[in-house]
């Protein structure tokens, strides 16, 4: 009973911290400092770290004393592959890679000290409980990459759809007589969205001396959106020869519209082929059931009465 209590308390500090790292919009440091100083002044060191959220007390050091360990482990290549991944998902939580890496061993403990207690000690005894920790560890440690891939699949959805209308926006606001990084600044100020923070990023780094068309380039590996690839490659092949950008605005708009109405259109030519599987699943066996029900118990009692001497 005491290792059950346990192995939930344990799966609930992992959802609660799943849960503060999707949640956790990031914070102005400046905007922070600024409430801090409005709010009462802590008076030692102790009660102001105490005023600290719990995941910055508590999860955050812990996060980066298991990154440590798991990043002598991991390769060059698979913390480029993280890297990557992050910044496709947004860098939820600002979380680095040395974070991530921390997180993903903590989730796999976490999963493995279930196992072992649940299923080794109540059930099948200490070497039963140590191979299922080990299988716990790295299903554990596979978890948050399938929760990451999640994330970057929805961002990316995001970013395909708003890009017609930014893109109208855009073609607008250019028209009417705005530069390209005005119509962009436009864009982030009327539209929220991953494409805006994109947009933003991009703008800040033109504002510290960036090339243009290097910091829209920056965009393609953290989207991997391929209209979204499209335009930004028209967009700076019009900047290098000289072509309106408006003109390209607007033949990029329609058709990214006329892609928009095609994508909509084979969803809906896929949409009876994914009722079929719940129709046959589970509505025609009640309705079987239903019609052929009645008639079977006929039958059966007509063959039992016939049976009878």
């Amino acid at each position: 009973m005491f290792a059950i209590v346990i192995g939930v308390l344990v799966g609930g500090g992992i959802l609660l911290l799943f849960v503060g790292l999707a949640s956790g919009s990031p914070v102005d440091p400046v905007q922070a400092r600024l409430t801090q100083l409005g709010s009462v002044q802590a008076r030692n060191l102790e009660e102001l770290e105490l005023q600290q959220p719990f995941s910055e007390r508590t999860l955050r050091p812990l996060i980066a004393r298991l990154s440590k360990m798991s990043s002598r482990l991991g390769s060059a290549s698979s913390t480029e592959n993280a890297e990557r991944r992050l910044a496709m998902a947004g860098n939820p939580g600002d979380l680095r890679v040395s974070d991530w890496l921390g997180v993903k061993m903590l989730v796999g403990i976490a999963i493995a000290a279930i196992a072992f207690l649940v299923f080794g000690l109540l059930i099948g005894g200490v070497v039963v409980g140590l191979f299922l920790g080990l299988v716990g560890f790295g299903i554990g440690f596979l978890i948050p990459e399938f929760w990451l891939g999640r994330r970057i699949k929805a961002r990316q959805k995001l970013i395909l759809k708003m890009i017609p209308d930014t893109l109208d926006l855009l073609t607008i606001s250019v028209r009417a007589g705005l530069g390209f990084d005005g119509a962009l600044a436009k864009v982030v100020e009327k539209l929220p969205g991953p494409l805006t923070d994109e947009f933003r990023r991009a703008l800040a780094e033109v504002r510290v001396g960036k090339a243009r068309r290097d910091a829209l380039r920056d965009m393609v590996p953290r989207t991997n959106v391929q209209p979204l690839s499209n335009f930004i490659g028209a967009i700076i092949q019009a900047e290098q020869l000289g072509v309106s950008i408006s003109k390209v605005l607007q033949v990029q708009s329609e058709q990214l519209r006329i892609e928009r109405r095609q994508r909509a259109e084979e969803q809906a030519a896929r949409a009876p082929i994914k009722m079929l599987f719940p129709l046959v699943g589970c509505i025609f066996p009640s309705l079987f059931i239903v019609i052929l029900g009645p008639a079977i118990i006929s039958i059966l009692k007509t063959m039992g009465s016939g049976a009878v001497p």
